[in-house]
């Protein structure tokens, strides 16, 4: 069986020639068009984004691709993950340029729902996973793994793929969802896909389009500040706390105020460390200027691979 959008013969991942990409507003227009996949054998694998698409999410597409038959992308700004209006009302939007990408990279269905259609009049109900979410940027920005968890979950149960994909940038995301998958019984595999970079070391964000040309170079700082800490941490005897704040003072110095956190964790179970004795990850979310910027690292083996 040849993947969606390839020419006959072609081996499954490639990338394909451009072809009409179908855009999908209504769930009900959705779950038949997965309905009609399956009945045809088809694998389907989803991947959910915000849209303002980079290269780290053409990425998941890439690899959903070369995993399953059938692949959507959905483009959904999710109001109920923003704790600031402002954040919401900026965050960058293009699906007209996104589409065009999609449609390149051989995507079959563009999902791109309007808030109604989400979360129709009298919707009530929210997906928590507690002990993930309450730290990190679940407590910077209260209410948000929340809306992730919700929405994801939603998206997952709308269209029941084979697989689903998410970048290790947002990790603390990425075992939201794992466990939150896990919990409910969703039958769908939770896939990672490494974080992406560009040649600075940034890591590709949508955000990174609100930075002004001289926070574009200070951002790289807060790779280089993590990359420092993991290789000051990485021999598991050396104490988190005074690197931690060489750290913090090394991403001031840089321009980076305020700083949200900067922290090693377990990389599973997100809990505090005071040496990187287990696999462990270093978390970091800091501003420039209106511009929230998130950065993590794994320092130790065992530990997933940014």
């Amino acid at each position: 069986m040849t993947a969606a959008g390839t020419a006959p013969g072609a081996a499954r991942g490639t990338t394909p020639d451009a072809k009409e990409l179908a855009k999908l507003r209504r769930i009900a227009a959705l779950r038949s068009q997965v309905a009609a996949w399956r009945r045809a054998g088809e694998s389907v694998a989803i991947v959910p984004t915000m849209g303002a698409l980079h290269d780290g999410h053409l990425a998941l597409v890439r690899r959903a691709r070369s995993d399953c038959d059938r692949v959507i992308t959905t483009i959904f700004v999710n109001p109920m993950q923003f704790n600031r209006r402002d954040d919401l009302s900026g965050y960058p939007r293009d699906e007209a340029g996104d589409a065009a990408k999609l449609a390149e990279m051989g995507v079959d269905v563009l999902f791109a729902p309007a808030a109604e259609e989400v979360y129709p009049e009298g919707y009530q109900t929210r997906v928590s996973v507690p002990l993930l979410s309450d730290c990190l940027c679940g407590a910077a920005r209260p209410g948000h793994m929340e809306g992730v968890a919700t929405v994801v979950a939603k998206l997952l149960l709308q269209s029941l793929p084979d697989a689903a994909y998410f970048g290790e940038k947002d990790y603390q995301q990425l075992l939201v969802i794992r466990r939150m998958a896990r919990d409910l019984d969703i039958p769908v595999r939770i896939e990672a896909v490494a974080t992406v970079r560009e040649a600075d070391g940034l890591a590709l964000s949508s955000r990174n389009l609100l930075l002004t040309p001289a926070q574009r170079d200070q951002a790289t700082a807060m790779y280089r500040v993590l990359s420092e800490l993991a290789a000051r941490l990485k021999d598991g005897r050396t104490p988190a706390q005074p690197a931690l704040a060489w750290a913090r003072a090394a991403l001031t110095e840089a321009g980076f105020d305020p700083i949200d956190y900067l922290e090693l964790r377990g990389a599973d179970s997100l809990q505090p460390l005071e040496r990187a004795e287990q696999p462990a990850r270093l978390f970091a979310a800091a501003w420039l200027g209106q511009v929230r910027l998130i950065d993590n690292l794994a320092i130790a083996t065992g530990c997933a691979n940014d």
